[in-house]
């Protein structure tokens, strides 16, 4: 029997094995003291100091604060309308989301003068960025790539693992390539291919800190990188610990 190229390639695509995820593997480098009443929403490190956006109606606020004490360097409040979500800096502008309220802010990195706002739709989760468009989320399986000229969005992907959709996506950093998102809720991490939105990674925290808080929204959220050190820092929140873990290589 002669098979037509065409029913060769749709088999081929149909019957192409799934790509295996990932079981990333860490090690906890250090730790170091966090503020316990920080409800964290973002996280980045840059030239020596994390920068945190903390959440909730009325405690929203923008932070710089000191790596190894934990100790708040600066800080700037919120309007009590306002619930603070996810922080990038991109080309010397420091971008905040929010939750429900459809607007981000912009601010001078080093003073924190807000000098200017936008609007997206949908609400406002996570946000990092790569060499050229902002990178959001909004609790959804989507993940949304954004001009930050005009700030409209230009590309989407849909996260997946193998075929399932990951919903409730939230904190981003983008490291080396690939979207690192904290899931709401979930004591993972998830390495996630920009290109197609297909999770290859899964990174594994639930016994990265036992002692962590009983409360219910103190889940582990905020994701930064230090590529000097080719580090992570990890938090959560309401969690009084950040760690600092690294990577442990492929044994693949």
């Amino acid at each position: 029997m002669k098979l037509s190229t065409s029913w060769l390639i749709v088999s081929m695509l149909v019957f192409q094995p799934v790509r295996a995820v990932e079981q990333l593997q860490y090690e906890i480098v250090a730790s170091y003291p966090h503020d316990p009443k920080a409800w964290t929403q973002g996280l980045f490190y840059n030239n020596g100091t994390l920068y945190e956006s903390t959440g909730l109606y009325g405690q929203s606020s923008l932070r710089r604060v000191d790596l190894k004490t934990g100790r708040v360097l600066q800080n700037e409040a919120l309007s009590d309308r306002y619930f603070a979500e996810g922080i990038t800096l991109f080309k010397d502008k420091l971008y905040q989301l929010t939750w429900l309220a459809n607007t981000g802010f912009i601010y001078n990195p080093k003073s924190f003068e807000r000098i200017g706002s936008f609007k997206y739709f949908g609400e406002g989760w996570g946000l990092t960025h790569d060499s050229s468009h902002l990178i959001l989320s909004d609790g959804t399986s989507v993940i949304r790539f954004i001009d930050p000229e005009t700030m409209m969005t230009v590309r989407r992907i849909n996260v997946r693992m193998d075929e399932e959709a990951m919903i409730d996506l939230n904190e981003l950093e983008y490291i080396e390539g690939y979207i690192y998102a904290n899931v709401w809720h979930e004591n993972m991490i998830l390495k996630i291919d920009p290109a197609n939105g297909q999770v290859v990674g899964l990174l594994d925290l639930s016994e990265l800190w036992p002692e962590r808080p009983k409360d219910e929204g103190a889940v582990l959220n905020g994701i930064a990188y230090n590529a000097e050190k080719d580090v992570f820092y990890i938090t959560g929140k309401f969690w009084a610990k950040l760690f600092e873990i690294r990577l442990k290589e492929s044994t693949k």
